[in-house]
């Protein structure tokens, strides 16, 4: 409650977000926070008692606020035992007030996959299967750096289905090598399967990636333009609205914890690397853990997770808004803008009109939504939002 600049109405809803950091293998355009695993030496309890000491810790900065959504990512989650992850639920829901349908999403991949666990995982109290299937097609997924195979995707897939009410399935376009025929061909495998949620992303070359270091051919930007227009278009004819960049889902599946970040939501993150937003009454704060699994745990355990802490800069509270929200098809409420982040309206009148006048965006009845082309261009209308 000490004196800051802004003067918050009230707190926005409030996520979860756990980083359990372990892949099988690195893949080549990964740039997470993920490290490779030796067979047989996870250390699944440190790891979970340092989660524990580091939510303690963390616990005071988010008293008495209610859990919406707990989403746990990697790495690849599905590394860990399906008694280690009832074991985190069980903690989890004993120092927190998770709402009574909280969501708990748990990333999947299905080089990890075996019959019976994910239903495991369901018993231990996984309300939602986020898979990382990249592709169905095994060149490009050798390509990739994947551990699993097509077959092995589709049974996971078909495995999920039977075990969780709701799943979401990762593809990527704009592959190496991958052309319009072949994109369709995921798009076709991926709607079989029935999915009642699928995000799809462009590959992109990250930085201190192996692929930034020994670049693939991808497509060019007009055919990774078609191959958009395409996934657009099947995935609406099967039923899935597009209510996100790279996010499609059946009425009433659409991801609940991405949803409070592109609504500019709090957010606290525990785990190696793991990154927090935290609204106070008169400031935002963000927190970064310690990257390094062993690092983490030790400073964990000591109560000293958080490596970075620092307020966000007044100036800078626009564009982190417009960086969410932008992304979400129906847009965002002039009074949400308000609430979440303490902010006048005329600290973004001057950029709206701009981008009204470029046509990237419309205001109506208090919404702002990007138009057809600001969705397109979307870098271009955040930008307009960047502190001068």
């Amino acid at each position: 409650m000490r004196p800051g600049l802004l003067q918050l109405p009230a707190m926005p809803p409030l996520s979860l977000y756990v980083h359990l950091p372990w892949c099988l293998r690195k893949c080549p355009y990964c740039d997470f926070n993920s490290h490779e695993a030796q067979p047989g030496a996870l250390p699944e309890q440190r790891y979970l008692d340092a989660l524990m000491a580091d939510l303690e810790a963390a616990l005071p900065l988010v008293w008495g606020r209610v859990v919406h959504s707990v989403f746990i990512g990697g790495g690849t989650p599905s590394l860990f035992s399906p008694a280690a992850i009832a074991r985190l639920v069980g903690d989890l829901r004993a120092r927190l007030r998770l709402e009574p349908d909280c969501e708990i999403t748990l990333e999947a991949n299905p080089g990890t996959f075996e019959k019976d666990r994910f239903r495991g995982y369901r018993d231990a109290g996984i309300t939602r299967l986020s898979i990382g299937v990249q592709s169905f097609h095994d060149g490009h997924l050798k390509a990739l750096g994947r551990v699993h195979n097509r077959a092995q995707a589709i049974a996971a897939a078909e495995e999920a289905a039977l075990a969780f009410d709701t799943f979401n399935l990762d593809l990527m376009y704009a592959l190496p090598g991958q052309d319009l025929a072949l994109l369709e061909e995921d798009l076709v495998q991926a709607l079989a399967l029935m999915p009642p949620h699928l995000s799809v992303y462009h590959l992109t070359i990250e930085p201190n990636t192996v692929f930034a270091k020994f670049p693939p051919t991808v497509p060019e930007d007009d055919l990774a333009y078609a191959m958009l227009d395409r996934i657009t278009e099947m995935t609406g004819a099967a039923g899935l609205d597009r209510y996100e960049v790279s996010a499609y889902a059946k009425p009433g599946h659409a991801c609940r914890h991405n949803l409070n970040y592109w609504q500019f939501g709090d957010y606290l993150g525990i785990g190696a690397g793991a990154h927090s937003k935290l609204s106070f009454a008169h400031r935002v704060v963000r927190q970064i853990r310690y990257r390094e699994p062993r690092l983490y745990m030790d400073n964990a355990l000591a109560g000293q997770a958080v490596a970075q802490d620092e307020e966000v800069a007044r100036a800078q509270l626009p564009f982190e808004f417009m960086l969410n929200a932008l992304r979400l098809r129906q847009g965002f409420t002039l009074q949400s803008f308000f609430e979440r982040t303490g902010l006048p309206l005329s600290a973004i009148e001057p950029q709206l009109a701009e981008a009204e006048r470029r046509g990237l965006l419309v205001r109506e009845a208090g919404w702002v939504r990007p138009t057809e082309r600001g969705f397109d261009f979307l870098s271009d209308l955040q930008e307009l939002f960047l502190p001068q």
